[in-house]
């Protein structure tokens, strides 16, 4: 073995940690995944994914292993109601599918891929030099130093690795309080956006035949101290009773926990040869499945960008643009998900401001810009100079049709090897040997189909994580094309 135990060793087997497992084994690189528990969670603090999120696991092939999919069409922004069908793709993600469910679905992934996850190992340090990291865990068998080419935390809002490589993480202390409790044996009137009511507000989501979660909001409710302080389901029950009218006191309680709308942000997502990834980097109040969609998002976005630098294939700034790209992002996340908080759980005298925000959802631009915003299907990255509205942005999913004129794949499937693609749209010959000399990296696939979102292109090249990179159109031909697979793509 080398000095490496790993190229990577990813720090929390979460759903973002598990991820990028699949991701990097996909690329071939050695990656090992520690998490501190004993085993995963049984418990599921969210309960879906975001319209993004399905995307994402469609690329890799992963959404029918997650069974049949209820989409919702409908949803809100801080409670007032939108059609997140507005947009293309749209909606307001995959319900009833708990956490655990992603977790077991991803952990099965990475497993295919050959990437192990050792429980019981806890970090208690890191050190970095120029060469590679070394951390620091106590395992069952004692403590051990396990070294690989780069460490990724992907270890939660109170993330370990994020304090030892010493990264600021700002933001707002919280001012609110949810509290949890998933209930069995009381038929419940389902809440699925929740209902302000006079003190507070509530919410009912159905997880099965008889059990229900609830979600209680007081605004009159003392805040917790710390993490461990944990509301009792008679708390939760009694508060209830307060805010609605209604006893849920018979019913069994089979969890109880709480959530703050504390938002912070770490002030680096990579420092030199460790990355953090998920709640390590952005935590935030829980609206619309928005942190554990980030998270996957973060993984989909380093996977092959760390992949290629250890398989030598990255450019010079490569690992830089994870910052860059997903910084943003997660900033855009915590300020909507506070404007929504402050419009859904203050009381009457937030009046006013709904009162405008409802004349602005009149607006088809309004709805589309709010729709786009919590779903992110409206991330754009910057990628270069050319001025096309693709670039930058996420390919849509079509039908390809085959050279012989029968359908073929949808384009989403070309990606499920984890490679970039070039999509030749004009089946022209020139596009192909422009990419030939990157075939060790990229697959060309030729149709003549086309969605009407592509009306005009003639070429797109696209990135592993579904981000478009290059676009041929108006007769440019294969203009730009060698320097943007050089830019994302290494040297040929």
């Amino acid at each position: 073995m080398s000095e490496f135990d790993a190229d990577v060793i990813i720090v929390g087997a979460g759903p973002t940690g598990l991820m990028l497992a699949g991701e990097l084994g996909l690329a071939g690189v050695e990656a090992v995944v520690l998490d501190r528990l004993a085993e995963p969670m049984k418990q599921s603090r969210a309960l879906g994914f975001s319209a993004r999120t399905i995307e994402e696991f469609d690329q890799r092939g992963l959404l029918p292993r997650f069974g049949e999919l209820h989409t919702i069409p409908f949803g809100h922004f801080g409670g007032l109601p939108l059609n997140y069908q507005i947009i293309e793709g749209g909606s307001y993600g995959a319900r009833g599918k708990p956490q655990s469910l992603t977790e077991g679905v991803l952990a099965g992934w990475a497993a295919e891929q050959g990437v192990a996850v050792c429980r019981n190992y806890d970090v208690t340090g890191l050190s970095q030099d120029a060469e590679g990291v070394t951390v620091d865990v106590t395992t069952p068998d004692g403590p051990e130093k396990l070294r690989a080419r780069y460490v990724a935390g992907c270890d939660g809002g109170r993330s370990a690795v994020r304090k030892l490589i010493d990264v600021d993480f700002p933001g707002t202390d919280p001012v609110i309080e949810l509290w949890f409790a998933d209930i069995a044996g009381l038929e419940l009137r389902p809440r699925f956006a929740g209902e302000r009511v006079p003190g507070g507000y509530v919410m009912v989501l159905p997880m099965g035949p008889q059990v229900n979660r609830v979600v209680v909001y007081e605004r009159s409710a003392a805040k917790r101290r710390n993490a461990e302080d944990v509301p009792s389901f008679k708390e939760i029950s009694d508060a209830w009773t307060r805010l609605t009218g209604e006893d849920i006191s018979a019913g069994k309680p089979l969890w109880t926990s709480f959530t703050t709308d504390s938002s912070r942000q770490a002030a680096e997502y990579r420092r030199d040869r460790v990355f953090l990834l998920g709640d390590a980097a952005h935590i935030h109040l829980p609206i619309g499945a928005q942190g554990m969609s980030a998270g996957i998002g973060d993984a989909m976005n380093l996977g092959w960008k760390l992949a290629a630098e250890i398989n030598g294939n990255a450019p010079a700034d490569l690992l830089d643009t994870y910052h860059t790209e997903r910084h943003p992002v997660a900033a855009r996340i915590l300020a909507n998900t506070l404007a929504q908080r402050i419009l859904y759980l203050s009381g009457d005298e937030m009046d006013p401001m709904r009162a405008v925000m409802m004349e602005l959802l009149a607006y088809e631009d309004v709805q589309k810009l709010l729709v786009g915003m919590v779903t992110g299907l409206d991330i754009k990255y910057d990628v270069g100079s050319g001025d096309h509205p693709l670039l930058g942005r996420r390919l849509p999913d079509f039908e390809l049709t085959a050279s012989n004129g029968s359908p073929g794949k949808r384009a989403f499937s070309c990606l499920n090897g984890g490679r970039g693609i070039v999509i030749d749209l004009a089946d022209n010959d020139k596009v192909r040997a422009a990419v030939e000399p990157w075939a060790d990296r990229i697959d060309v696939v030729t149709t003549g189909s086309r969605p009407a979102a592509l009306d005009g292109v003639e070429a797109l090249l696209v990135r592993p994580d579904g981000y478009i990179a290059w676009v041929g159109f108006g007769g440019s031909g294969v203009n730009g094309l060698p320097d943007a697979l050089g830019r994302w793509f290494g040297q040929s």
